[in-house]
């Protein structure tokens, strides 16, 4: 082994200067890589040189391609349906199959008016049910779109309205069901249809979110009181990232359940019916938060 004088007068073996050029080609592990263990983002990395490691690469390409997948793969309407029908709490009726104006997925990505408003044939079925008229007006319907993730729909929406549907049977005051839906092509708005013609209360919609890079699967929920169509978001009540990786179902089913109360309560929903569920948390113990109104 031989050494050199370096230019600043130091001395350092060849081998160890070799050595130390091979790291560079190496994957070099970052400390904060910890920190992967309490969230999704990337970070941590690591890197090969001044690249991303290869494994880092394909891992990013494979979710790009989940959440691309994610947006154009069908809802298999009918296992679902299936699985609806085994649910105890639901109507005995079977559930609606429903379509919006946008005739395929082309139509949906390219035309969101569409995919908020019901078609034709499917506003004729439900003006033909006896449970849409106006003596038969019920407290909520419940409504499951396909969206823009169906992943998310075939994977959560049978997964939370088991606890959903446990805790509303156990509610002192009833909740009366108008029959189940399930509409491809959907977006939120298309709820508001629903819940006009189906004379209910409340809508609670169930939708596949825009999925996200670590989220092809993640479940939106949509709460809106006396919905009927030309509403806006503002008049609505959203929980997100319903999923095994996101907010559990328990927990969503049981803040659904607190703002399904509130709004029967105050006779409203949105910006003015606030979720309170976690006013108990350690960020909220040292007093009165400003940011919530009385």
């Amino acid at each position: 082994m031989s050494d050199r004088k370096p230019e600043d007068g130091s001395v350092q073996s060849v081998d160890s200067e070799a050595e130390q050029h091979l790291q560079n080609g190496k994957v070099v592990e970052n400390p904060w890589r910890r920190l992967r263990e309490f969230t999704d983002a990337r970070i941590g990395l690591g890197r090969a040189g001044i690249s991303l490691p290869t494994s880092e690469m394909l891992a990013f390409q494979l979710c790009h391609a989940q959440a691309r997948d994610a947006v154009h793969f069908p809802l298999d309407v009918q296992a679902l349906c299936r699985e609806l029908s085994d649910l105890p709490g639901l109507p005995q009726t079977p559930a609606l199959r429903l379509h919006s104006q946008a005739v395929d997925r082309v139509s949906y990505l390219q035309r969101p008016d569409l995919g908020r408003v019901l078609d034709d044939a499917s506003r004729e079925q439900i003006i033909a049910l006896p449970s849409a008229s106006a003596a038969a007006k019920s407290d909520l319907a419940i409504v499951i779109v396909d969206g823009l993730s169906s992943l998310a729909v075939q994977q959560n929406a049978v997964a939370f309205l088991s606890p959903l549907l446990v805790l509303l049977q156990a509610e002192k005051e009833p909740w009366s069901l108008a029959p189940i839906s399930v509409v491809e092509q959907g977006r939120v708005a298309v709820g508001d249809d629903i819940g006009e013609l189906l004379n209910a209360r409340a809508v609670l919609l169930l939708i596949g979110e825009r999925p996200g890079l670590s989220s092809p699967d993640s479940l939106g929920l949509y709460l809106t009181w006396d919905a009927k169509p030309g509403l806006n978001d503002s008049a609505r009540n959203c929980i997100s990232n319903v999923r095994p990786a996101g907010l559990s179902y328990a927990e969503a089913a049981r803040r659904v359940l607190y703002l399904l109360r509130e709004a029967r309560r105050l006779k409203l929903s949105g910006v003015k019916l606030k979720d309170r569920t976690q006013d108990d948390v350690i960020e909220h113990s040292g007093g009165k938060n400003f940011l919530v109104s009385e």
